[in-house]
């Protein structure tokens, strides 16, 4: 039997680009290939059966170098923490192949942990089994929330022992391939405006719009609608984020994909409880990238893109654009929040007293952010039979009961003013069951790590996809 992997009509739009853009390099050997995981989910936007993929045809497939289409590390810069560093791009993984959707969009498949490349710098070019493991855990629970994100394809083990700061080691090692829209980041522009090369960036720009921003190919302002849908985006999914409860932890520039998409996930958290200061990196000393930070740090990486862009565009005009991030953000938080709340924003309706009652309610009485949403989609709201409290209620003091008071009367009155059968199913859809918190994650890690029982990290990311 072929591998269906090595049949799928791959595209070569990023190595049509030309060697400016990225390095030609090969996956590592590594002493053992174990399939820990396969998303089956993803495999029929691809065009493939599950059923008619091995395991094996994933170990195989993603070791091999095939001549015709070459592993490619992309080269890129950033803002790191605030600071320029034009030492980044690929430094364990590669670009493996790029393939047409059954939706028509164009997907890269990108591997991590696949070994040293010119941008490793002292770095062994692997990663640690439980990064992927949190990176599986993140991408599977976002995708559930609606955020738009890149997905896990697959995770293997592969049998080295690697020393870590952040892990007790030795650590198992893994190769992890992830799927989106492109891999293309704000630092792959920053990177041309850091070598002085407008015709590079006029370059890459030109192959963004037409691959990822088709519908503006013909227009002739096209550069401007790009940049404004960009921020669009941005501020779209920076609101998906914060309505979540997600604190990425790292919004560096090379983090952030010119297509508006999460990805990437290393020290993030989810909110334990409503803690506008929470921060996921443990090497976030400023709390730079703490939750309530996200919208500032993403307006800001788009401020930076300004520099390499205005080497091809109007300054203006990119000012315009960033202009309507703080309308968008809000418009998409609001919305979203409403969602969770169970409701639809509706004309003549003003939904942000109960966002912002919903949110001064999470900071001031003991309960878990999203353990607050899923209790309200089990049914503890006001419809008939219900008792419309909270969890930790007995456990209030008397400003706290007065706060939760006030919250339930406000959420009453909206209540009333909507049908609750649509209520009820927008709460279902906006809020899973599982919560993914680090003690969660740590309890199936541990399971792997003393045991080697992957049974509960399944059924986590079970649940996760489907509660």
């Amino acid at each position: 039997m072929v591998n269906p992997w090595l049949t799928l009509p791959y595209e070569r739009a990023i190595a049509q680009l030309g060697t400016d853009f990225y390095d030609v390099v090969t996956a590592a050997q590594f002493p053992m290939h174990r399939l820990r995981w396969r998303n089956d989910e993803l495999l029929g936007v691809l065009g493939l059966a599950p059923e008619a993929v091995g395991d094996d045809d994933f170990i195989e497939a993603f070791g091999l170098f095939r001549g015709e289409q070459p592993f490619l590390a992309l080269r890129y810069h950033g803002y790191q923490f605030g600071h320029y560093n034009p030492q980044l791009g690929d430094g364990r993984g590669f670009l493996y192949g790029q393939v047409r959707g059954t939706d028509g969009h164009l997907y890269d498949l990108g591997t991590k942990g696949s070994g040293r490349t010119p941008y490793s710098r002292t770095a062994d070019g692997r990663l640690t089994l439980k990064g992927g493991v949190r990176e599986v855990l993140a991408a599977e629970v976002l995708h559930r929330m609606g955020v738009r994100t890149s997905r896990c394809l697959s995770l293997v083990e592969t049998g080295e022992e690697l020393w870590r700061g952040d892990e007790p080691s030795p650590t198992r090692s893994a190769v992890m391939v992830r799927m989106q829209r492109s891999h293309i980041r704000f630092g792959t522009f920053e990177r041309l405006h850091f070598l002085g090369r407008a015709d590079l960036v006029r370059q890459l720009l030109d192959h963004v719009i037409e691959t990822y921003y088709g519908h503006l190919s013909a227009a002739g302002d096209r550069d401007v609608q790009f940049y404004a849908q960009l921020v669009q985006r941005v501020a779209e999914l920076t609101a998906q984020w914060m309505a979540a409860g997600f604190c990425h932890g790292v919004l560096n520039t090379d983090n952030m994909a010119i297509t508006g998409e999460s990805f990437d996930y290393g020290p993030y958290a989810f909110l334990p409880t409503y803690d506008p200061r929470f921060t996921a990196a443990y090497f976030d000393y400023q709390g730079r990238y703490c939750y309530h930070n996200q919208p500032n740090a993403c307006y800001w990486n788009l401020e930076m893109l300004h520099y390499p862009l205005k080497m091809v565009m109007d300054g203006a005009d990119l000012a315009a654009g960033l202009g309507q991030f703080a309308g968008h953000y809000h418009q998409a938080y609001e919305t979203r929040m409403a969602a969770r709340l169970g409701f639809a924003i509706s004309d003549g309706v003003d939904i942000k007293p109960l966002v912002h009652k919903t949110l001064q309610l999470l900071q001031h009485v003991p309960i878990g952010y999203n353990e607050f949403f899923a209790h309200l989609r089990l049914g503890h709201h006001p419809s008939q039979g219900q008792t419309f409290d909270l969890p930790a209620q007995q456990t209030c003091s008397d400003a706290q009961q007065n706060l939760w008071q006030q919250w339930r009367a406000l959420y009453q009155y909206h209540w009333d003013l909507q049908s609750p059968e649509r209520t009820a199913e927008l709460l279902r859809q906006s809020n899973p069951l599982t919560v993914l918190v680090r003690p969660e994650i740590e309890r199936v890690w541990e399971a792997i790590a003393t045991e080697d029982d992957w049974q509960p990290f399944y059924d986590l990311a079970k649940k996760l996809q489907t509660s």
